[in-house]
Formats: C-alpha cells, sequence, structure tokens
C-alpha cells in the first residue's frame, strides 16, 4: 500500500471525522442561543478555538501510526511516496519499482479543485482551515457547496465575520432548491453574507489582510475584503501524479473510466475505488467504503459483483442539517414518474419548537400507484439521522403505506416522519 500522504485516507485525517469534531462545538453553541429566550442563558458560552484544535487533533494524530501498525500486523508493506506507473502492470516508488503480478488498485481519493484565478497562492484549502491554530476575524470561502457552508457556520458561531462568494444562481446545488432558499434565510440570519451569481476573478495580499476580487452577472465588479480566504469551489480525482498514460489507463475529469466491477476499461489489470474513480457513485465515504469492499471481493473470487447505487443518503452538517436520499423533484419528471409532493414548513411542530428551530421543513417524493417512496429531502435538528430512516425504507422497498404504520419512540424525529410520508 503507497500513499504520499499520512495513512488514514481523506475522512479521518483531514475530512468528515475532524470536520464532525469543529460542527459538534459549534452546534453545541448553536442549540444553547437557540433557545436563550426559552430558559437557557449562554452568557459567556464560546468557543475556544485552539483547544477545539487541541481536542479535534485528539482525534487525527493518532491514525496515521496506527493504521500503519495495522497494516503491518496484516502483513501489509506500506510506502510513503507518490506512486507513478512506468508500465501496465508496474509502479514506481522513489527508486523502487514494484511489479503486480494480479492487479493494482487506484484509491487516491480527491483534492482541491485548481482555481483559474490570481493570485490563488493566497488561497488556502479545507485541509489547511482544519489545521488553523486560531482563526481569523474576517473569513471568505470560494464557492458555495458543502465544505464552505459546513466551515461558515462553524466559523460564524465561533465569532468570524464570514463571507460565501458562489458563481451559480443558487449554492448547494444538489439538494432541494426549496430547502436550500431556507437554509440560505438561516445562514444570513447567523451573520453569513451570502453572495450568489458572483464569480471570483483573482485574490490579493495587502499587508496581512486578503482582497477578493469578483465579478457579478449583472456586470458591476465587487471587492470584498477578509484575512482568510478558503477554497470551496469543488474537488476532483487525485490522478495527475500517477503518470496513468503510462499503464493505458484511460481516464477523465470525473475518474479512472471503470465498468461495472470497478475495471479500468482500458487495462484490466488496474482497478480504482472512490472519488477517484468515474463509477457513476457520488463522491461520499460510505460510497468509497462500499466501492472498496466490491474491488476485493472482485479479485479474490473473479468478476462477479457490481456497484447499486439505489438510495445513497447525503448529508450537509450545517446547523440546523439539510439532506437528502433518492431523487428531487426535476429528476422524477425526467425519468417520466407519476408521483406526489409532502411538503411542509415544520418550525412549529414539536420536535422544532422545543429546540428553538425556526427554520425547518421537508419534501417527500411517493410514487402515485406503488406507494414507493422515491426521495426525501430534509432541514433540520437531527435531518442527518432521519434521512437514514428513509435511506433504510427505500433500500428494502418499503412502501409508504406500510412505512407510515412502523411503530416509534416518542417523542423523536423518527416519529415525524410517519407525518412525511
Amino acid at each position: 500500500m503507497i500513499d504520499k500522504r499520512p495513512f488514514g485516507g481523506t475522512c479521518a485525517l483531514r475530512g468528515c471525522d475532524p470536520k464532525k469534531v469543529l460542527v459538534g462545538a459549534a452546534a453545541a453553541v448553536d442549540a444553547a442561543r437557540a433557545l436563550s429566550d426559552n430558559g437557557v442563558r449562554p452568557v459567556s458560552l464560546t468557543i475556544d478555538w485552539a483547544a477545539l484544535m487541541r481536542f479535534k487533533r485528539t482525534f487525527t494524530d493518532p491514525v496515521p501510526t496506527a493504521r500503519k501498525a495495522a497494516l503491518t500486523r496484516d502483513g501489509i508493506e506500506t510506502f510513503d511516496e507518490i506512486a507513478r506507473f512506468v508500465s501496465a502492470s508496474q509502479v514506481s516508488i522513489g527508486q523502487t519499482t514494484l511489479e503486480a503480478t494480479r492487479a493494482i488498485v487506484i484509491a487516491t481519493g480527491a483534492r482541491p479543485a485548481d482555481l483559474p484565478i490570481e493570485g490563488r497562492e493566497h488561497v488556502i484549502t479545507s485541509d489547511d482551515f482544519l489545521e488553523l491554530g486560531s482563526l481569523p476575524g474576517a473569513v471568505a470561502f470560494i464557492g458555495g457547496g458543502y465544505i464552505s457552508f459546513e466551515f461558515a457556520h462553524v466559523a460564524a458561531r465561533a465569532g468570524a465575520r464570514v463571507t460565501v462568494l458562489h458563481r451559480g444562481a443558487r449554492p448547494l446545488e444538489q439538494f432541494d432548491p426549496d430547502l436550500v432558499d431556507r437554509l440560505l434565510v438561516r445562514t444570513r440570519e447567523l451573520g453569513v453574507d451570502v453572495h450568489v451569481r458572483t464569480e471570483v476573478q483573482g485574490v490579493q495580499a495587502v499587508g496581512n489582510r486578503r482582497r477578493i476580487y469578483a465579478r457579478t452577472d449583472k456586470g458591476p465588479s465587487a471587492t470584498v475584503e477578509a484575512d482568510l480566504v478558503v477554497h470551496g469551489a469543488g474537488r476532483v480525482p487525485d490522478l495527475d501524479e500517477l503518470n496513468l498514460e503510462a499503464a493505458g489507463v484511460r481516464y477523465s475529469r470525473a475518474g479512472v473510466t471503470v465498468n461495472a466491477h470497478l475495471q479500468s476499461v482500458s487495462n484490466p489489470r488496474v482497478y480504482a475505488a472512490g472519488d477517484c474513480a468515474d463509477s457513476g457513485g457520488p463522491p461520499l465515504t460510505p460510497v468509497a467504503g462500499y466501492e472498496g469492499r466490491i474491488v476485493a471481493a472482485n479479485l479474490l473470487e473473479g468478476n462477479h459483483t457490481t456497484t447499486e447505487y439505489t438510495a445513497v443518503p447525503r448529508v450537509v452538517f450545517t446547523m440546523p442539517s439539510l439532506a437528502r436520499v433518492g431523487l428531487g423533484e426535476e429528476d422524477a419528471q425526467r425519468r417520466g414518474l407519476h408521483f406526489r409532493t409532502n411538503h411542509e414548513d415544520t418550525a412549529g411542530w414539536y420536535s422544532s419548537r422545543r429546540v428553538g428551530e425556526r427554520h425547518s421543513a421537508f419534501k417527500v417524493l411517493v410514487e402515485e400507484g406503488t406507494e414507493r417512496i422515491l426521495g426525501a429531502h430534509l432541514l433540520g435538528p437531527h435531518a442527518d439521522e432521519t434521512v437514514n430512516l428513509f435511506a433504510l425504507a427505500m433500500r428494502a422497498g418499503v412502501p409508504a403505506t406500510q412505512f407510515k404504520q412502523m411503530f416509534w419512540a416518542y417523542p423523536t424525529h423518527a416519529s415525524d416522519t410517519a407525518y412525511m410520508v
């Protein structure tokens, strides 16, 4: 196993896990503030950024050593190097060349996309944000996706002035537009300045500060001042250093081109899994793990297992969280499906009111006739957990008529789901 970075991968070291540690602290502050008029007095409740980062490192620092030790115990040799193909069956690592008599698996994940702007050297990545020793007073995020919104919610609750600059008409484009609009209201009420239809042209260092130059779709330019600028404008497969051409491995901007067995279509000795593979699966941690198991099964037993991506839940860990699983309305319409949409604002529901959340809603798509749940879209407290119930029902083929008859502990967010279908 070869890795150019510390062993453990993106999720454990510089992605999902450390991010959720920061989100947990921000959520605690948010929960107290939401009930400030209803029995809770968060007079001095603030985030100590340095202490939070020390806490985060208790999760991340032990991982590389522990992971390499576990691999060694299993008889797996590890190399801390950059791997490069030199032929269809060989890779070089430093001065060593390894011959694969059976197969080579590419699982390099993704990296931040290149920013085609002047002054990009003054922009940090999400990796860098997760290592900040202190949080500056003003932070700007380029792009309006998962990374920007999650970190914007954390930074704002930690006391920073936050700006998000998104070139599209709507941020979080993979999520239901009505629920995104509600989240935008909540985000702006938090004090985050969200600009849409605003394309960043360049970043200039002015002393210790940063000046961002942007252009709006209406023509006039805009200038934003910040202490820190963070790249949140998407990620791409991390393939540039592999020299795939030498191995005859076909790839595109979407990743290594693979068949349903996750095998390269141009070099059958090569397999790819996770964010670096153009597999049709969304670039999410559970999908990467799933694809890894598919590849392992096919290597051990021959190509007999193929991928299937029904009901994969996705979550934006803002406060409140935004979640989806299955089809959106436009997707279902394009497929010619006949369905009803159950859509309601739930800010007045008990589960939201008791925690002081004023922005929550759902949208659930149910197919007419079959009562099949086609998609579920949630915004609100614990949407990140509740969406898993819909994912389970959809994957197991449980119709809405049966789903709403389930017994749930009450009062819980799960017990709300009966009213959503």
